[in-house]
Formats: structure tokens, sequence, C-alpha cells
């Protein structure tokens, strides 16, 4: 086992229910005027914001509310709600949602507990190093990014059409809310492309040039079966406790780095995906399965055995030979994708087959304009970046 520094503070509620502990805790936190922030609407729908609300109402906290995160959140919603915020006098942040509104959150206690900086010029582009921030709790309703125990968030800039993420100690929620039952009425595509994310985060990890990690490659082919088995009975059955309960426990580990200890980081996958999210406001999880096979099959001759054991231990794949095994683990992927209704080539995605010119500029945006090359399993220029997204682009 390779050595490792592990940190996760984050305290998690979970199973049925484990949202109505949300009053008390944050009362125990001291907390006295939360701003909630949520998404498109489906929280007031089903009736979870109201309450969320008289919850906190009834713990003594006079809450404020901001609607409207979209996916791939936005950095104008942030500043808003930043603004505002400030304006209100806001002691602590609650994200009730998704990754999108996670991350949005995520963003605001940065920038409520930064006045002075401009969250997407100083901090996101890391001109300058956050020293706080408001805490921040979650109430999660769809098993996917796993940022209830990350210490990332993602925001794009709707101006220069720029994804790109912040990993820092300040993004760990103090707490977070797990109640699998709130996921049931996310739409079904979302449900999908969530599994994909967490499927991802894990894989992502997996390939790593560091070798003999046995306990973390347990936990992590482990956790991938689980996410292939219990993501697809999520999808075929309705309102099922037992499949969304797994995958939920799953999407927050496979993004604590648990499943990454004795590891480096790849997250090729992420960067090329956050391009197509970033240029054509298509789903995160979606983008991202739809360049993996092209990705892995660039990259597979720099560890076949890697690969096959991935094949063998995860897709279950019975060759002998390893170069064929690797192969086959690739083509099984990617039908485990296109199962659950997740796209695996730019027309499939739903953008289309692009020109010579937007492969330029996608290469050009992920490499920010050839001064940086991604991944560490394996670099990737600006031309070989390029020869991802071209055999993506079918």
């Amino acid at each position: 086992m390779q050595k490792f520094d592990f940190c996760c503070p984050t305290e998690v509620v979970f199973g049925a229910g484990a949202e109505r502990e949300l009053g008390k805790k944050l009362k125990d936190f001291g907390a006295k005027k939360p701003l909630v922030l949520y998404g498109g609407g489906s929280v007031k729908k089903n009736g979870l914001l109201d309450n969320i609300l008289s919850d906190l109402k009834q713990h003594g906290m006079e809450a404020l509310v901001k609607g409207g995160v979209e996916p791939n959140p936005r950095v104008g919603f942030v500043r808003e709600a930043i603004a505002l915020g400030t304006e209100k006098g806001i002691d602590f942040v609650v994200a009730l949602g998704g990754g999108s509104v996670i991350d949005t959150a995520k963003a605001v206690a940065i920038g409520l507990g930064n006045p002075s900086y401009d969250i997407w010029r100083d901090i996101w582009q890391k001109r300058v190093v956050p020293q706080k921030a408001l805490p921040l709790a979650t109430v999660v309703t769809l098993a996917a990014a796993g940022s209830e125990m990350s210490d990332s968030a993602v925001l794009t800039n709707e101006e220069t059409l720029q994804k790109r993420g912040l990993n820092i100690v300040y993004n760990r929620p103090l707490i977070s809310f797990v109640n699998p039952a709130l996921t049931y009425t996310a739409p079904k595509y979302q449900v999908a492309a969530g599994v994909a994310d967490i499927f991802m985060h894990t894989i992502e990890r997996y390939f790593a040039r560091e070798k003999n990690n046995f306990m973390t490659d347990q936990i992590a082919e482990g956790l991938l079966r689980t996410v292939v088995h219990f993501g697809q009975q999520a999808l075929e059955k309705e309102n099922d406790y037992e499949s969304r309960s797994e995958i939920s426990y799953c999407a927050m580990l496979s993004h604590n780095d648990l499943t990454g200890l004795g590891r480096t980081k790849d997250f090729s996958v992420h960067k090329l995906g956050h391009e197509l999210s970033g240029r054509f406001d298509v789903t995160h999880g979606a983008s991202l399965t739809s360049v993996w096979g092209s990705w892995a099959r660039k990259v597979c001759k720099n560890d076949v055995p890697r690969f096959a054991q991935y094949a063998r231990n995860v897709m279950g794949v019975a060759e002998d030979d390893d170069a064929k095994a690797a192969l086959l683990g690739i083509e099984r992927t990617e039908e485990f994708f296109e199962a659950i209704g997740m796209p695996t080539c730019f027309s499939k995605l739903g953008i289309g087959i692009q020109n010579e010119t937007m492969l330029d500029y996608l290469a050009d945006m992920c490499t920010d304009k050839k001064t940086h090359i991604i991944g560490a399993f394996c670099p990737l220029d600006y031309e070989e970046i390029r020869e991802v997204y071209k055999s993506a682009n079918r």
C-alpha cells in the first residue's frame, strides 16, 4: 500500500427521514440565518422545501431562500447569491438538491467567507487561496456527483464557456443529509447520468500510475460492481429503496477520495467532458460516457495489465490474454453505459458530428490554449486530446 493523507470531516446522516434532523443539527452548530439554495422547483412541488423551511423555523432560524440553480451551475447565479447573502447577514448555507446545487452552494459559502475576492476571477482561477468559508449543509436529492462529501466543486462561466473545477478543503460540507427516498422523483435520465457520474468518479481514480494498492483496488472494484448492478436496478424498479440506497452510498464513497487512496487522481475524462458541457450545455454524466471509450482505447497501451485487471474484476471478462481482455473490458463498459441510456459518442450525446474547427476549439479549451497537458495515468497533450475527441466524433 502506498502512502496517503486522508481527511474527510463531513458528518453524514444517512437513511430514511435523514433530512428531518437538519433543523436540530444546524441549531447545534449555532446557525441563526441560513441561506437555502435549490434548483428548478421540484423540491417545491414535492413539498420538501416547505418541510425544510418549517423545520428550520421550528428550531428558531430565519431562513432565506434562493432557487434557480441550473445544471452545469453558472457563475452569474453564484455572484447573485453571494451578494444576497452578504446583504442579509447569512451565517450558514444549505444546499437542497443534487451536484449542481451543492457545487453552487460550495462556491457561495466560499464567496461569503472571502468577500474581498471575486469568486471566478480570483478564487476559481486560483489567483488567491481562500482562507475560510461559511459552514455548509447539504440535503441530497440525486445520487450522482458525490459532492456531499467531496472537496471539489465545478462552475461554468457562461460568458467564456469555460467549465472549471476547484479542489480545496473549504469545499467540504460540514454535514450532509442523505435520504435515498428523496431521489425517487428525479427524472430517469438524471438518475442514469448520476449512475454514470458515480462510476466515472471511481474509475478516474482507479486508472493510476501507482501500483500495489490492493485494499484500495478492492474498495474501488467492489464499488464499481455495485454501481453496475444497482444502477440498472434503480432504473428498472420505480421507488426501489434498496437500489437507491446502494447507489446513494456509492455516490458518497466515489468522491470522498476513499477509492483513490495511495494513488494520483487522473480525471482526464472529466476534463474532456467539461469542455463538452461548457460548449454545448450537456448533462455532466453523459458528457463523460460519450468520450470514455475513446479515451480508454487511446491510453490502454500505457498499462494493458491494469485494463485487463479491471475487465476481469469489474466487468467479468474471462479472457486469459491481457490485450484481448482489456479491449473486452472497454467494450463491456460502453455496453453498460448504453444499457442505462447513456451516450458513447457525440451523435448519441445529441450534439451531432462536429467539424474540424470545433475539434480544434475543444482541444484548445481543454489545454488552456495549448499551455497544459491533462491527466496523470497517461498525460495527454493538445494533439492527443484532439485524437480522443475525433474518435468520439461519430
